[in-house]
């Protein structure tokens, strides 16, 4: 059984890769991968923990002394190097854990729907999948009851459902899929980056070019692996572009347009961080801080005011474009941005016409 942990925490994956006390029958598979053919030797805790992105090598090292990893069926110790071909599976004395979807009657905001899939627009703070911590009131609970009615729609089957997802706190257009034809057509153009994708975030700082391209590999950062990271194109992880541009400078942040070659885990706002443009109000990576700006009191306040008009991170999905997988029509959407964007920019815009006049 495949397992994908990329919207795992820490106390999911502890779950998963604890040590067993003593082994027990029957052992039950969480995860199997199968080595690529040009692997170079690589010790397993490694190799493992950059693809079981929330687990830590000292939770691998333990769960390899505990005999719960395996290579072509045999337990391993944590120093054994990988192989071409090799297939690595980590095996458990307790089945998997089996997530209910449970129904609920949660408002979606829906702007087009077909027999064969729905685009929706999600609110920012509503998590879009269950996960350790997030059980329920999820974006895929409100499809689970809307749909429930469905006889074809099963919430747990996962050959059909969400063909992405976006961050909890960033707001936008998801496309669902109605019927396992829809998400595996779907899901072949966002792997084949044929989608059009465009977002919209305020970025601390005057961006300097009105338009560029930010490549570089995005992967667990190695010192907080609950944030993602650059890194040069090797060894760490995965190929990832964005294109940029500028659509309204307002002193000390820019609203900039961003568009998604690639569609790794928190994309935009590690490039633009990357680039020295953290998003606005952006915890996990800093924007939350007062990035650009003055030290006066006044300037200070202004801030933070800000931050309680928007307090999650100034990032909107705003338009969505692919091949309708019956018709093969062409279909674009575009949604506005919320209110919490709109009244920070729009108070940003003023204080930025006030020091003009100022000036």
């Amino acid at each position: 059984m495949d397992v994908f942990l990329e919207d795992m925490d820490d106390e999911q994956v502890d779950d998963w890769l604890q040590p067993e006390e003593e082994e027990a029958t029957p052992l039950y598979e969480h995860f199997r991968i199968v080595a690529d053919k040009g692997q170079s030797l690589l010790r397993i805790d490694k190799y493992l923990t950059d693809r079981l992105v929330n687990a830590t090598r000292n939770r691998i090292q333990l769960a390899a002394e505990a005999g719960s990893i395996r290579v072509n069926g045999n337990p391993v110790k944590s120093n054994y190097r990988v192989k071409p071909f090799d297939v690595i599976t980590i095996m458990m004395t307790r089945p998997p854990r089996d997530l209910e979807i449970i129904p609920e009657n949660i408002p979606l905001n829906i702007v087009y729907e077909d027999a064969d899939l729905l685009v929706v627009n999600k609110p920012a703070g509503l998590v879009v999948h269950p996960g350790h911590g997030n059980y329920t009131g999820t974006l895929v609970n409100a499809l689970a009851y809307y749909l429930k009615d469905d006889p074809n729609y099963d919430p747990s089957d996962p050959r059909l459902g969400l063909v992405h997802r976006i961050d909890k706190d960033t707001s936008g257009l998801l496309v669902v899929a109605k019927n396992p034809e829809a998400k595996s057509h779907l899901g072949l153009q966002f792997f084949h980056k044929t989608t059009k994708r465009k977002y919209l975030a305020l970025v601390w700082g005057n961006v300097r070019e009105n338009e560029g391209r930010i490549e570089g590999n995005i992967g667990r950062d190695l010192r907080d692996r609950m944030q993602m990271a650059v890194f040069p194109a090797g060894e760490h992880g995965k190929t990832a572009v964005t294109h940029y541009s500028v659509v309204e400078r307002l002193g000390y942040v820019t609203l900039v347009e961003c568009r998604l070659e690639t569609g790794r885990t928190h994309q935009i706002r590690v490039h633009m961080k990357y680039i020295g443009h953290t998003l606005f109000n952006d915890a996990r990576y800093g924007g939350n801080e007062i990035l650009k700006g003055t030290t006066f009191s006044k300037y200070k306040q202004f801030v933070q005011n800000c931050f309680t008009i928007c307090p999650r991170q100034a990032l909107h999905a705003k338009t969505l474009g692919f091949v309708h997988p019956r018709t093969g029509e062409e279909m674009f959407f575009n949604s506005e941005l919320p209110e919490d964007m709109e009244r920070l920019i729009e108070r940003w815009r003023i204080y930025n016409t006030q020091i003009k006049t100022a000036d």
